[in-house]
């Protein structure tokens, strides 16, 4: 995925330096580079440029297929592993999300509750002291940058529907949305999701909506 978007990052340059702007986004990309391809005098561009892109266009594909089998995979993988399918049933938690915790953290064993858990993928605000009177900053960004940011990633798009949700989760998260950022708040939710995530793996049960398991 990261050469897919360096390789998509360096067609926008190539386009923008022709004076070709495309609206953000790879699928907006897609689309518009397929349809001035598929004419090719919408790019005001050398033939030798233009092949170029088609190669790079092409490198697009190969590394879309490749992308696609190793979801496939996942995918797999996540449906014969017990802990990955527990993990599953939590709103934000994906085949990524579940496999990836599946392996770095086994059955949560490791940590004494869910708190070491966030602490420990750096989930939690840093404390600092001054004067003996202790003020929270931004999160430490400790530990497994890679399931942090899967986790800070599934907050995000879960989080519109889950704070329209009558669930105990859901009512928290409304409450913390009316009184901080949202961004706040998605980063607040991916430290809960890894609470309950060690929780789930513990106790070896399913995510229950209606109980809000906290760690």
């Amino acid at each position: 995925m990261g050469e897919r978007t360096a390789l998509i990052n360096q067609l926008r340059a190539i386009l923008l330096e022709r004076g070709t702007v495309i609206a953000q986004g790879r699928r907006n990309l897609e689309r518009e580079l397929d349809a001035m391809l598929g004419e090719e005098e919408g790019l005001a561009v050398s033939q030798r440029l233009l092949m170029l892109i088609k190669d790079m266009r092409e490198e697009w594909r190969v590394l879309d297929r490749r992308i696609a089998a190793f979801d496939d995979e996942f995918a797999a993988r996540a449906k014969n592993d017990e802990a990955a399918r527990r993990l599953a049933t939590i709103p934000g938690i994906g085949v990524l999300n579940a496999t990836a915790l599946a392996a770095a953290i086994g059955a949560g064993r490791t940590f004494a509750r869910g708190r070491d858990l966030a602490a420990w993928l750096g989930l939690v605000p840093r404390q600092i002291t001054t004067g003996g009177k202790p003020r929270l900053a931004s999160i430490t960004k400790r530990g497994n940058c890679y399931l942090r940011k899967l986790l800070i990633h599934g907050a995000r798009a879960v989080l519109p529907t889950l704070s329209k949700s009558e669930t105990p989760l859901g009512g928290w998260l409304r409450a913390l949305l009316a009184r901080m950022h949202k961004n706040a708040a998605v980063v607040a939710l991916a430290n809960k999701l890894a609470r309950i995530a060690w929780a789930v793996l513990r106790r070896k049960e399913t995510f229950n909506p209606s109980a809000m398991a906290l760690a």
